[in-house]
Protein backbone atom coordinates (compact mmCIF):
# COMPACT_ATOMS: atom_id res chain seq x y z
CA UNK A 1 0.00 0.00 0.00
CA UNK A 2 1.43 3.36 -0.94
CA UNK A 3 1.76 6.03 1.71
CA UNK A 4 -0.60 8.99 1.74
CA UNK A 5 1.01 12.10 0.35
CA UNK A 6 0.07 15.58 1.47
CA UNK A 7 0.96 18.80 -0.32
CA UNK A 8 3.96 20.54 1.15
CA UNK A 9 4.08 24.25 2.03
CA UNK A 10 6.47 24.68 -0.89
CA UNK A 11 3.84 23.37 -3.34
CA UNK A 12 0.94 25.84 -3.33
CA UNK A 13 -2.53 24.66 -4.36
CA UNK A 14 -3.37 24.87 -8.03
CA UNK A 15 -6.36 26.45 -9.69
CA UNK A 16 -8.58 24.66 -12.18
CA UNK A 17 -6.25 25.84 -14.95
CA UNK A 18 -3.30 24.13 -13.27
CA UNK A 19 -1.62 27.39 -12.25
CA UNK A 20 -0.74 28.03 -8.61
CA UNK A 21 -3.72 29.63 -6.91
CA UNK A 22 -3.33 33.26 -5.93
CA UNK A 23 -4.17 33.27 -2.26
CA UNK A 24 -5.02 36.23 -0.07
CA UNK A 25 -3.64 36.42 3.46
CA UNK A 26 -5.55 33.92 5.58
CA UNK A 27 -6.65 31.60 2.79
CA UNK A 28 -3.17 30.05 2.57
CA UNK A 29 -3.31 29.39 6.30
CA UNK A 30 -6.71 27.68 5.90
CA UNK A 31 -5.23 25.57 3.11
CA UNK A 32 -2.42 24.44 5.39
CA UNK A 33 -4.88 23.65 8.19
CA UNK A 34 -6.80 21.20 5.99
CA UNK A 35 -3.88 19.76 4.03
CA UNK A 36 -3.10 16.91 6.40
CA UNK A 37 -0.80 16.38 9.41
CA UNK A 38 1.63 19.18 10.21
CA UNK A 39 4.38 19.75 12.71
CA UNK A 40 2.93 19.89 16.21
CA UNK A 41 4.46 23.29 16.77
CA UNK A 42 2.81 24.85 13.73
CA UNK A 43 -0.53 23.23 14.58
CA UNK A 44 -0.23 24.58 18.12
CA UNK A 45 0.38 28.10 16.83
CA UNK A 46 -2.54 27.76 14.45
CA UNK A 47 -4.75 26.64 17.31
CA UNK A 48 -3.82 29.82 19.19
CA UNK A 49 -4.76 31.87 16.14
CA UNK A 50 -8.13 30.10 15.92
CA UNK A 51 -8.78 30.74 19.62
CA UNK A 52 -7.88 34.42 19.18
CA UNK A 53 -10.24 34.67 16.22
CA UNK A 54 -13.06 33.25 18.33
CA UNK A 55 -12.25 35.73 21.09
CA UNK A 56 -12.33 38.70 18.69
CA UNK A 57 -15.71 37.58 17.41
CA UNK A 58 -17.14 37.15 20.91
CA UNK A 59 -15.94 40.60 21.95
CA UNK A 60 -17.20 42.36 18.83
CA UNK A 61 -20.67 40.78 18.76
CA UNK A 62 -21.53 40.37 22.43
CA UNK A 63 -23.66 43.51 22.61
CA UNK A 64 -25.50 43.51 19.27
CA UNK A 65 -28.83 42.56 20.85
CA UNK A 66 -31.64 40.49 19.30
CA UNK A 67 -30.40 39.59 15.83
CA UNK A 68 -31.48 37.82 12.65
CA UNK A 69 -28.90 36.45 10.21
CA UNK A 70 -29.64 36.69 6.49
CA UNK A 71 -27.93 34.16 4.21
CA UNK A 72 -27.75 34.47 0.43
CA UNK A 73 -25.67 34.72 -2.71
CA UNK A 74 -22.73 37.11 -3.02
CA UNK A 75 -23.26 37.16 -6.81
CA UNK A 76 -26.67 38.82 -6.98
CA UNK A 77 -26.36 42.27 -8.60
CA UNK A 78 -28.17 45.42 -7.55
CA UNK A 79 -31.36 45.69 -9.56
CA UNK A 80 -32.10 41.95 -9.37
CA UNK A 81 -35.39 40.99 -7.67
CA UNK A 82 -33.46 38.92 -5.10
CA UNK A 83 -31.44 42.02 -4.17
CA UNK A 84 -34.60 44.09 -3.79
CA UNK A 85 -36.22 41.41 -1.64
CA UNK A 86 -33.20 41.10 0.66
CA UNK A 87 -33.02 44.87 1.00
CA UNK A 88 -36.68 45.00 1.99
CA UNK A 89 -36.14 42.12 4.41
CA UNK A 90 -33.28 43.95 6.12
CA UNK A 91 -35.42 47.07 6.45
CA UNK A 92 -38.42 45.18 7.85
CA UNK A 93 -36.36 43.28 10.41
CA UNK A 94 -34.98 46.55 11.76
CA UNK A 95 -38.46 48.08 11.89
CA UNK A 96 -39.58 45.35 14.30
CA UNK A 97 -36.45 45.76 16.42
CA UNK A 98 -33.84 43.27 15.22
CA UNK A 99 -30.19 43.75 14.38
CA UNK A 100 -29.39 42.34 10.92
CA UNK A 101 -26.28 40.23 10.42
CA UNK A 102 -24.87 38.82 7.18
CA UNK A 103 -21.59 37.47 5.85
CA UNK A 104 -20.70 41.07 5.06
CA UNK A 105 -20.07 40.53 1.36
CA UNK A 106 -21.73 41.80 -1.82
CA UNK A 107 -24.98 40.65 -3.43
CA UNK A 108 -27.80 39.52 -1.15
CA UNK A 109 -25.66 40.19 1.91
CA UNK A 110 -25.08 43.77 0.84
CA UNK A 111 -28.79 44.22 0.16
CA UNK A 112 -29.83 43.02 3.63
CA UNK A 113 -27.19 45.20 5.31
CA UNK A 114 -28.27 48.12 3.17
CA UNK A 115 -31.93 47.77 4.11
CA UNK A 116 -31.01 47.57 7.78
CA UNK A 117 -28.84 50.67 7.61
CA UNK A 118 -31.42 52.64 5.64
CA UNK A 119 -33.99 51.84 8.33
CA UNK A 120 -31.69 53.23 11.03
CA UNK A 121 -30.83 49.87 12.60
CA UNK A 122 -27.61 48.05 13.38
CA UNK A 123 -26.02 46.29 10.41
CA UNK A 124 -23.40 43.61 11.10
CA UNK A 125 -21.04 41.87 8.68
CA UNK A 126 -18.89 38.80 9.36
CA UNK A 127 -16.46 38.90 6.46
CA UNK A 128 -14.43 35.92 5.29
CA UNK A 129 -11.10 36.24 3.48
CA UNK A 130 -11.27 34.41 0.13
CA UNK A 131 -9.01 34.38 -2.94
CA UNK A 132 -11.57 35.88 -5.33
CA UNK A 133 -14.49 37.63 -3.61
CA UNK A 134 -16.00 38.84 -0.35
CA UNK A 135 -15.08 42.52 -0.28
CA UNK A 136 -16.80 44.07 2.74
CA UNK A 137 -19.90 45.92 1.59
CA UNK A 138 -20.28 49.62 2.51
CA UNK A 139 -23.46 49.21 4.58
CA UNK A 140 -21.92 47.44 7.56
CA UNK A 141 -21.76 49.23 10.92
CA UNK A 142 -20.02 46.46 12.86
CA UNK A 143 -17.50 44.43 10.87
CA UNK A 144 -15.58 41.35 12.00
CA UNK A 145 -13.06 39.75 9.65
CA UNK A 146 -12.30 36.03 9.75
CA UNK A 147 -9.67 33.73 8.26
CA UNK A 148 -11.57 30.54 9.05
CA UNK A 149 -14.96 29.58 7.65
CA UNK A 150 -15.89 27.54 10.71
CA UNK A 151 -15.25 30.42 13.11
CA UNK A 152 -17.33 32.75 10.97
CA UNK A 153 -20.21 30.26 10.81
CA UNK A 154 -20.22 29.88 14.58
CA UNK A 155 -20.61 33.65 14.94
CA UNK A 156 -23.44 33.81 12.40
CA UNK A 157 -25.33 31.20 14.42
CA UNK A 158 -24.29 32.05 17.99
CA UNK A 159 -25.60 35.61 17.96
CA UNK A 160 -28.82 35.05 16.00
CA UNK A 161 -32.35 34.33 17.17
CA UNK A 162 -33.62 33.44 13.68
CA UNK A 163 -32.32 32.83 10.18
CA UNK A 164 -33.51 34.00 6.77
CA UNK A 165 -32.28 32.19 3.66
CA UNK A 166 -32.44 34.02 0.34
CA UNK A 167 -31.55 32.40 -3.01
CA UNK A 168 -27.90 31.40 -3.10
CA UNK A 169 -25.28 28.88 -4.14
CA UNK A 170 -22.99 26.36 -2.46
CA UNK A 171 -22.25 28.61 0.52
CA UNK A 172 -25.93 29.28 1.13
CA UNK A 173 -26.72 25.56 0.84
CA UNK A 174 -24.00 24.86 3.40
CA UNK A 175 -25.47 27.45 5.77
CA UNK A 176 -29.08 26.29 5.40
CA UNK A 177 -28.28 22.64 6.10
CA UNK A 178 -25.82 23.31 8.90
CA UNK A 179 -28.42 25.47 10.63
CA UNK A 180 -31.16 22.89 10.02
CA UNK A 181 -28.89 20.16 11.41
CA UNK A 182 -28.16 22.17 14.55
CA UNK A 183 -31.90 22.65 15.12
CA UNK A 184 -32.68 19.02 14.29
CA UNK A 185 -30.11 17.75 16.80
CA UNK A 186 -31.17 20.27 19.48
CA UNK A 187 -27.71 21.79 19.43
CA UNK A 188 -29.42 25.18 19.21
CA UNK A 189 -32.97 26.10 20.10
CA UNK A 190 -35.79 25.61 17.63
CA UNK A 191 -35.18 29.02 16.08
CA UNK A 192 -37.17 30.09 13.01
CA UNK A 193 -35.43 29.13 9.77
CA UNK A 194 -37.16 31.00 6.95
CA UNK A 195 -36.49 30.14 3.31
CA UNK A 196 -37.50 32.89 0.88
CA UNK A 197 -38.58 32.44 -2.76
CA UNK A 198 -40.45 29.16 -3.07
CA UNK A 199 -39.90 28.89 -6.82
CA UNK A 200 -36.12 28.99 -6.46
CA UNK A 201 -36.06 26.44 -3.64
CA UNK A 202 -38.85 24.18 -4.95
CA UNK A 203 -36.47 21.46 -6.24
CA UNK A 204 -34.84 21.30 -2.81
CA UNK A 205 -38.20 21.01 -1.06
CA UNK A 206 -39.29 18.32 -3.53
CA UNK A 207 -36.06 16.39 -2.92
CA UNK A 208 -36.66 16.40 0.82
CA UNK A 209 -40.30 15.36 0.45
CA UNK A 210 -39.97 12.83 -2.37
CA UNK A 211 -36.52 11.35 -1.78
CA UNK A 212 -35.12 11.95 1.67
CA UNK A 213 -38.25 11.42 3.78
CA UNK A 214 -39.44 8.26 1.91
CA UNK A 215 -35.91 6.86 2.11
CA UNK A 216 -35.89 7.43 5.85
CA UNK A 217 -32.76 9.58 5.77
CA UNK A 218 -34.80 12.31 7.48
CA UNK A 219 -38.11 12.21 9.33
CA UNK A 220 -41.05 13.76 7.52
CA UNK A 221 -41.39 16.15 10.46
CA UNK A 222 -37.85 17.42 9.86
CA UNK A 223 -39.04 19.23 6.73
CA UNK A 224 -41.05 21.45 9.07
CA UNK A 225 -37.82 22.83 10.49
CA UNK A 226 -37.75 25.05 7.39
CA UNK A 227 -40.51 27.53 6.61
CA UNK A 228 -40.83 28.31 2.90
CA UNK A 229 -42.53 31.55 1.93
CA UNK A 230 -42.60 34.37 -0.63
CA UNK A 231 -43.97 36.96 1.79
CA UNK A 232 -41.63 39.16 3.79
CA UNK A 233 -44.49 40.07 6.12
CA UNK A 234 -45.26 36.41 6.78
CA UNK A 235 -41.56 35.69 7.29
CA UNK A 236 -41.21 38.44 9.90
CA UNK A 237 -44.43 37.37 11.64
CA UNK A 238 -43.10 33.82 11.79
CA UNK A 239 -39.87 35.08 13.31
CA UNK A 240 -41.67 37.14 15.93
CA UNK A 241 -43.86 34.18 16.90
CA UNK A 242 -41.03 31.66 16.91
CA UNK A 243 -38.23 33.52 18.67
CA UNK A 244 -38.07 32.75 22.41
CA UNK A 245 -39.42 35.61 24.48
CA UNK A 246 -36.09 36.39 26.12
CA UNK A 247 -34.49 36.86 22.67
CA UNK A 248 -37.13 39.12 21.15
CA UNK A 249 -36.61 42.86 20.62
Amino acid sequence: MSALRYPSPEAPPKSRSGDPARLRPGSDDCYELLAGPKHRGSDGLRLMRIAWEFMRGFRALHHIGPCVTVFGSSRTPEGHPYYASARQMGRKLVEVGFTVMTGGGPGVMEAANRGAKEAGGTSVGCKIELPHEQVLNPYVDIAVRFHYFFVRKVMLVKYSSAFVVMPGGFGTMDEIFETATLIQTHTIQDFPLIVMDTEYWQPLLAFMRERMAPAGTIDADDIGLLTFTDSIEDAVDCILRGVPEQLRP
